[in-house]
């Protein structure tokens, strides 16, 4: 959320910032909202001086035996307590009206963020890897012959409908894997503190991280009103809600492996074969909670936790910049990482890394104590460390061979019993 005394100060400044992302300016609203409300609540505590004044006289009045006077001024009385309350109750609707507002307006870019339309204005700052040269057409990994017994979509549309998947055999032990092995690279490698989180949460968990009350329709709520989770970010950014923490306990790093549900809305027609987009799907999350000086350094460096999971996959990727008509809702600066798939003959998403500064701690009121100073809101981070189900599709075409077998990265080795490929067959190896 948005500090509306800084849209006061500079409200040019946060209407160029909102232009960059492709929106209109939304200062001259806010701020006429704002100056209504203001007014309300100051006329509020002039009634209110004029009320309590008014009862002060009123006693002396009787007492003095003054009955026009004693009428008089409880008349004034009975209606400041009126004009008070009606000025209240319109303050306090339109601080409500304010508030959902300055929600519904998504952070501002930082100034080095590139400007752009859509997707083709990112910026691509780096590669890693070669993409494998095949001397075989490569398919996409529903098609490779050793996945095929272990990728069951017939049985998990009879469950559920489409968008889900049935996992077995050999497949859903390299989908185990990768996950164990992610959590256990961030853990051993990256310092990073294992979680293990809830995937029901309230109202106030999906406001925190932004996904109300814009984004209601991509995620799935219960009848008792529970929201389905669509990343770990959610829990894992709210642990620090409410709280005032002391600078000496940050910066936080955490990391999750979670069930992540997300309805897909808008996304019709896209990605339909295969399990590159699910409703439902396994993700290792990253989080980090820090000062707001240091969250462009926790930037980068959570980008490279990311980074260093595809490079001991042996997986090819490519580091992106998203431009300001791409980058998400909360975000202020966002690196997507795209592992190469082969099937596809392109690079796609796995992983977006996004500092959010104080957008996300403003709503959710977390806040720190420097040393010696005033409190101030946090900084929040997120990033996919990967999104398991996407690495395990890059990791069956990348690996697949002309015999219809997967060969598989060294590092997945030890958590498969030393088994190195899946056959033809689809058993592991």
């Amino acid at each position: 959320m948005h500090d509306i005394r800084a849209i006061r100060e500079n409200p040019a400044a946060f209407d160029a910032a909102l232009s960059r992302r492709g929106l209109p300016a939304a200062s001259p609203e806010i701020l006429a909202l704002d100056a209504d409300r203001r007014a309300k609540i100051a006329a509020a505590e002039t009634a209110q001086a004029e009320q309590n004044r008014a009862s002060k006289e009123v006693g002396a009045a009787k007492a003095r035996g003054d009955d026009a006077e004693f009428e008089r001024l409880r008349a004034i009385v009975a209606d400041k307590k009126a004009e008070i309350a009606r000025l209240t109750s319109e303050a306090a609707e339109e601080d409500d009206r304010l508030r959902d507002m300055l929600m519904r307006i998504p952070n501002l870019p930082l100034d080095e963020v590139p400007f752009g339309h859509d997707e083709d204005g990112n910026v691509e700052v780096r590669r890693w890897g070669t993409p494998r040269q095949f001397n075989f057409a490569p398919v996409e990994h529903f098609e490779i012959p050793g996945v095929k017994p272990g990728m069951d979509f017939e049985t998990a549309a009879k469950l559920s409908g489409s968008r889900f998947v049935v996992l077995k055999g050999a497949v859903i032990r390299v989908h185990r894997a990768l996950a164990q092995f992610m959590l256990d690279t961030h853990i051993t490698d990256h310092g990073l503190t294992e979680m293990w989180t809830p995937v029901l949460v309230k109202d106030e968990a999906m406001y925190g991280t932004n996904q109300l009350p814009k984004f209601a329709e991509d995620s799935y709520q219960t009848t008792n009103g529970w929201w389905l989770i669509p990343t770990s970010e959610v829990t894992l950014t709210n642990t620090v809600a409410g709280e005032l923490l002391d600078e000496a306990t940050l910066p936080i790093r955490m990391t999750a492996h979670t069930q992540c549900f997300r309805s897909e809305a808008g996304s019709s027609g896209k990605d339909t074969t295969g399990m590159l987009r699910q409703h439902q799907f396994e993700k290792v999350e990253m989080v980090t909670i820090c000062t707001p000086e240091s969250a462009l350094a926790e930037h980068e460096r959570m980008t490279k936790c990311a980074e260093a999971i595809l490079e001991k996959l042996g997986l090819p990727y490519r580091t992106i910049v998203l431009c300001t008509g791409d980058m998400g809702f909360g975000s202020q600066k966002t690196h997507d990482l795209e592992v190469w798939l082969p099937g596809q003959n392109r690079f796609r998403e796995i992983s977006s890394c996004s500092t959010c500064g104080t957008f996300q701690a403003r709503r959710m009121n977390a806040r720190y104590r420097p040393a010696g100073g005033k409190p101030e809101f946090l900084a929040t981070l997120n990033g996919s460390g990967l999104a398991v189900g996407r690495c395990l599709i890059a990791v069956l075409e990348n690996g697949q061979q002309v015999d219809g077998s997967v060969d598989l990265p060294a590092v997945l080795h030890p958590y498969l019993g030393g088994k190195t490929k899946i056959t033809p067959e689809g058993q592991l190896a």
